[in-house]
């Protein structure tokens, strides 16, 4: 398994994980018995924040920021046409590439940041199940969705402290202030959140890499760690790579978290904190859990890896990505379920069809460059 090393047989059952075995075991009929030796299994991650139809943006921004008020005024004066290009494609098409670049990295859960989507059947869970309001200073009517009687008792996920300013540090407390009915709060980015302010918080949403793309800083989470649970997002393309272990390996070497901690705002902390069935290797829980390549001896393994490296996904005991390799292995699958797709030279079938999805992008974007082919 990730980081411990230690073998594992895990039996998934009616979309559950059923047991873990120390030696494999037998299968019945319509049953697979996988051998992944020598790979690496982990629990599916959960990022906590992403703009799902963001995501064919490319990064916007060519300096530094001191917060995203001054980020957001500059690129919608600098960036018109490259904006406007994106917008034309309509919503529920870049929702749907928004979903598969995280299934593309081995995400199981995404928390969706925005209006909600008329869509069930994803290859992966997109969580909606929380009040999302943009920002105290870009929502106008922030005050009275927060204290809407009728969501006292749903999680209210907004931006904030996105910034390097005294206004950025400013606005943490407008919003506590203006928290009357005192629900439960999970912000977003916290780059200028101090301790005091972060025990009011149920969690922070910890995205290192839009924070330094954007200000060239990311939030304390070395000292606010200890006050507030730390979850993982990587937010949209327009502030950083669709590569999540890119984000992952830059969270890394800022040192602020040890490996285990940094896993766990991927995993055990997000699912904690939005109630998930997920986010463990451990009888069960749902079979949300992703099988990858084991590159380098040790922990830093799980540390190396990229989309290109993942071997299988399975979201709810389902097989939604698998590997080209796997194939010999699924005798039985139904690969008209699956899109062919390749990823730097390695050839992979995800669930649904995804090179239809591609094809209609560019119909209305032509110049879209998938990280996919």
């Amino acid at each position: 398994m990730a980081l411990t090393g230690d073998p594992a047989n895990i039996r998934v059952t009616n979309g559950r994980i059923a047991e873990i075995l120390p030696s494999p075991f037998d299968t019945g009929p319509g049953q697979y018995n996988l051998d992944l030796d020598g790979a690496m299994v982990f629990p599916g991650l959960i990022n906590s924040h992403d703009h799902l139809d963001f995501n064919l943006f490319p990064a916007l921004g060519d300096k530094i920021y001191k917060s995203y008020t001054e980020w957001g005024r500059y690129i919608h004066q600098n960036y018109k046409e490259d904006i406007n290009k994106i917008l034309r494609i309509p919503l529920a098409l870049r929702e749907q590439w928004g979903v598969y670049k995280n299934l593309l990295n081995g995400v199981t859960t995404v928390v969706s940041h925005g209006k909600k989507i008329k869509r069930s059947t994803w290859p992966i869970t997109v969580y909606e199940n929380c009040q999302s309001i943009h920002s105290v200073r870009f929502e106008k009517k922030w005050w009275l969705a927060l204290n809407n009687p009728l969501k006292k008792n749903a999680p209210v996920a907004i931006h904030i402290g996105e910034g390097t300013d005294i206004p950025a540090n400013q606005e943490i407390d407008t919003l506590l202030k203006g928290n009357l009915l005192k629900r439960p709060l999970i912000g977003i980015h916290g780059v200028a959140m101090n301790i005091e302010q972060a025990k009011a918080f149920k969690a922070l949403v910890w995205c290192p890499e839009s924070n330094h793309f954007l200000l060239n800083y990311t939030a304390p989470v070395n000292c606010l760690k200890k006050h507030v649970s730390i979850l993982f997002g990587t937010d949209s393309t327009l502030t950083g790579s669709w590569n999540l272990w890119e984000h992952i390996r830059r969270a890394r070497e800022t040192h602020y978290m040890s490996d285990e901690e940094l896993l766990n705002t991927l995993t055990t902390n997000a699912a904690k904190t939005w109630g998930l069935g997920c986010g463990e290797i451990a009888p069960y829980k749902f079979a949300d859990l992703v099988v990858a390549k084991n590159n380098v001896a040790g922990p830093g393994a799980f540390f190396s890896l990229n989309p290109e490296d993942i071997l299988m996904v399975l979201h709810k005991g389902k097989i939604t990505l698998f590997d080209e390799e796997l194939h010999k292995q699924l005798k039985n699958i139904d690969l008209d379920m699956y899109s062919k797709i390749y990823i730097k030279g390695r050839c992979k079938y995800a669930a649904g069809d995804l090179s239809l999805l591609m094809q209609k992008i560019k119909r209305y974007y032509p110049e879209a460059d998938f990280p996919v082919i």
